[in-house]
C-alpha cells in the first residue's frame, strides 16, 4: 500500500486534523452545512465570508476525498448537486462548538455567530447531539 505524503506528515491527530481542514476555508463550508443548513453551491457561495468560486469548488472537492462531505445530484433539478455532511464530518460538531466558545470568549465583536453561541449556551448537549445527527442546532 503506498502512503501518499501529507501537508503535516509528523503523524501528530492534530496535524491529521490540519491536512483536511486546516486551510482558511474548510472549516467555514463545514461550519455552513453544519450550522446554517447550507446544502447547496448557491448556498455555500452565499457564505458570510465571500468565498469565490474556484476556491468553494476545490475545497468541496477535497472535502468529498476526505470522507467529510457527500456529493449527489439534486433530486429536484437533476441538473445540480446537494452537499451534505458524513457521519465523519457531522462529528467535527464538538470542534466547531469549541471554537465557537472560544471565539465568543476572545473575539471583541462576536455578531455572527450570537445566535449560535446563545443556543451552546443554553443546552451545550442537546446542540451538539442535533449537530451530529445531521440537523441544524
Amino acid at each position: 500500500m503506498t502512503h501518499s505524503r501529507s501537508k503535516y506528515d509528523s503523524g501528530c491527530p492534530v496535524a491529521y486534523a490540519l491536512d483536511i481542514f486546516g486551510d482558511r476555508w474548510s472549516l467555514l463550508v463545514i461550519r455552513d452545512m453544519a450550522v446554517k443548513g447550507a446544502r447547496t453551491y448557491g448556498e455555500l457561495l452565499a457564505g458570510w465570508e465571500g468565498i469565490s468560486t474556484n476556491i468553494l469548488a476545490q475545497r468541496l472537492k477535497q472535502l468529498e476525498q476526505a470522507g467529510i462531505v457527500t456529493k449527489e445530484k439534486d433530486p429536484d433539478s437533476g441538473r445540480s448537486f446537494v452537499y451534505g455532511l458524513t457521519q465523519k464530518g457531522r462529528d467535527l460538531a464538538p470542534v466547531l462548538i469549541e471554537i465557537a466558545l472560544w471565539s465568543g470568549r476572545y473575539n471583541p465583536d462576536p455578531d455572527a455567530l450570537t445566535g449560535f453561541l446563545d443556543k451552546i449556551s443554553a443546552d451545550r448537549t442537546g446542540t451538539e447531539a442535533r449537530m451530529r445527527a445531521g440537523e441544524r442546532p
